[in-house]
């Protein structure tokens, strides 16, 4: 199954998962496409996170990876389509997932003892105008003692306006984290923001 004209596809079904086999043949190259693919996609925020922006592809790949790796079969393929199909954009929103990578073990405890709900202030500001992200509601990313998990993912709903607005040649795109203890920002260069408009419809 070629994915390759699939990237506005919202919803991964039983129909397109692949039989394993045939999956390990092609999977060498469809991973290397992704990394490629990816470099457009991944937006580093500040020193410390990254922003991987996902669409149906990436999840399309995520969810052949754990059935080829954990060998489920098929009543672990329902499993996987829950887990990541909310995180493929639907039409009107860029979902990102967002990882906080501290190498030092006691550094990253420390760090994210600091970072409780940081997952609630992250956003997209488009010339100007901020869309705060929805952090994922599957679990709670932040825990009763304040420490905020290593990975987040972010959902930011568009209205018409705004996504008309994102499309835009040269738009200015800052995507970052107003939170106490993070609060980096970063300009999209101008082929990631091209690349992220093409998750609309």
């Amino acid at each position: 199954m070629d994915t390759a004209t699939m990237t506005r596809k919202t919803e991964i079904t039983r129909d397109d998962i692949m039989d394993m086999a045939e999956y390990g043949a092609i999977r060498k190259e469809r991973r290397r496409s992704m990394i490629e693919k990816k470099k457009l996609r991944r937006v580093a925020i500040g020193p410390d996170a990254t922003a991987h922006f996902e669409d149906y592809d990436s999840m399309w790949l995520q969810v052949h990876e754990m059935l080829y790796i954990e060998k489920g079969g098929e009543e672990q393929v329902a499993d996987e389509l829950a887990a990541y199909n909310p995180l493929i954009p639907k039409g009107r929103e860029l979902v990102c997932t967002v990882l906080f990578e501290v190498d030092d073990p006691e550094r990253r405890a420390r760090f994210l003892a600091n970072l409780g709900g940081i997952e609630e202030t992250m956003f997209v500001r488009i010339d100007g105008e901020e869309i705060i992200g929805r952090a994922e509601e599957d679990i709670d990313r932040t825990t009763a003692a304040g420490k905020a998990s290593a990975v987040q993912f972010v959902r930011f709903p568009f209205t018409d306006a705004q996504v008309d607005a994102f499309r835009r040649k040269g738009a200015e795109i800052v995507v970052g984290f107003n939170h106490p203890g993070y609060g980096h920002m970063v300009k999209l260069p101008e082929e990631t923001r091209e690349a992220l408009a093409a998750d609309f419809d």
